[in-house]
């Protein structure tokens, strides 16, 4: 048989587990006295072998099985310490397969299955390389990955620092995934009376709190969970197989000997009770979108609302100086006079707030060089004649007075258009 090793995509790591179905090690497979087997029946041992890890174990406690097999193979300690700080599922389901067959006592080559192998039709000529070529070049992975992890952890603070709002939520949606868990360890328990609609997902979310945030978390745990059946989807013919290096024609061999023991039936259940969950979890993360409120505008504050506001601060001819811009936003009436053209006008809020309380919508606004928010008929502005002088009258008129001071000049009224510009002086305000 080729050199075991799946190319399985990782896979989000889930809440630590014990054995899958808690049998113990009752019916393990035994490799005493394996080697006086007939070529085939060795093949068709670990065959067996294989399937029945898969079965009874969750692939995070077979990952763990290639650390006392790196024990046995000579690695130095530091070399394991990296490799156990590295993601253990880089190993594989396989690779975990393998390296606890080989710590129970499995023989890293045999002839005889070699020679059967060699004999089988579409194998001819093939070289069967160790199973620990598979195994070092796992381990290589994991050291790689593992001193990185190992260099960050030594840089960082012996403080722990509090974790983030996405590792709470990461280790909620953990926590809400156990019972989902249990019900698709049914499948493997007993696959005959395993209904894959069986599960209430609206229940379960509801009395669990399940959030938008942790139903995005809890579909990433799930959603490569039919990549394997994908991928058996896609096996490459007997010619395909030929034409490919030894180590990937030998994945491909593996993964159709690690579901061989499953049939059509089977699979089509498994395929439907993962559809079944994340449609479910599919309809969390859409209600959330339609139901969310939309977010309020935060309101910019005075300053910024007339950083773009030109205007004359100063005018030495009429001996003007306008009054502070931000005053502007809010107020009821705003006289303006344009130094060019000798205007003179006022705006007038078409909101009032009458005891200036500040209220939302009430009062003048600016948007970038224009003022906004003001009554386009009452707001109106005239030409001064006589500005020198009737300029003096406008600083010395009270209240009372300014409420008639447009109708006494005897010119025409023409609108405001909310404009400004660096010969516009911000008078005052009423």
């Amino acid at each position: 048989m080729a050199i075991s090793g799946i190319k399985i995509p990782k896979k989000k790591a889930r809440a630590p587990v014990q054995k899958r179905r808690g049998a113990g090690t009752k019916g393990e497979p035994s490799w005493v006295d394996c080697l006086d087997l007939s070529g085939e029946d060795y093949h068709r041992h670990r065959t067996h072998s294989h399937a029945w890890y898969y079965n009874n174990y969750k692939p995070a406690d077979l990952y763990v099985g290639i650390f006392p097999w790196m024990e046995n193979n000579g690695y130095e300690a530091e070399a394991i310490r990296c490799a156990k700080a590295a993601t253990a599922s880089m190993v594989g389901v396989t690779g975990g397969i393998l390296a606890t067959m080989m710590n129970n006592g499995m023989p890293d080559t045999n002839p005889k299955h070699d020679a059967h192998w060699a004999s089988l039709p579409g194998t001819a000529g093939d070289t069967v390389r160790p199973i620990s070529d598979f195994l070092h070049k796992k381990v290589t992975e994991l050291i790689t990955a593992g001193e990185k992890v190992v260099v960050v952890k030594e840089e960082e603070s012996s403080a722990a620092p509090a974790p983030t709002i996405q590792e709470r939520i990461h280790s909620q949606a953990v926590d809400m995934s156990t019972d989902i868990d249990e019900w698709l360890e049914g499948f493997v328990n007993d696959r005959d009376s395993f209904d894959p609609k069986g599960f209430d997902f609206k229940q379960h979310f509801g009395k669990q709190g399940v959030t938008q945030a942790h139903a995005r978390k809890m579909r990433a745990f799930f959603e490569t969970e039919l990549d394997d059946f994908k991928e058996l989807d896609r096996m490459p013919t007997a010619g395909q197989l030929k034409k490919m290096d030894e180590l990937d024609a030998d994945m491909w061999e593996q993964l159709k000997e690690g579901y061989d023991h499953l049939k059509k039936a089977d699979i089509k259940k498994y395929t439907t009770a993962i559809q079944e969950l994340l449609a479910a979890l599919d309809f969390v993360i859409e209600s959330a979108k339609a139901t969310r409120a939309p977010r309020k505008a935060k309101p910019k504050s005075a300053d910024k609302l007339v950083a773009k506001l030109k205007f004359c601060k100063v005018d030495d001819k009429y001996k003007l100086a306008s009054i502070r811009p931000e005053d502007v936003i809010g107020a009821n009436e705003l006289w303006v006079f344009n130094v060019k053209t000798r205007k003179i006008g006022k705006y007038i809020a078409t909101n009032i707030d009458p005891k200036g309380q500040g209220r939302a919508g009430t009062g003048l606004q600016v948007k970038g060089t224009t003022i906004i928010g003001f009554d386009e008929k009452l707001s109106v502005q005239k030409t001064l004649r006589k500005p020198d002088i009737q300029l003096k009258e406008f600083k010395s008129a009270g209240k009372v007075k300014l409420r008639t001071f447009l109708d006494d000049i005897p010119t025409t009224d023409t609108i405001l258009n909310g404009r400004c510009n660096l010969d516009t002086i911000l008078l005052k305000l009423n």
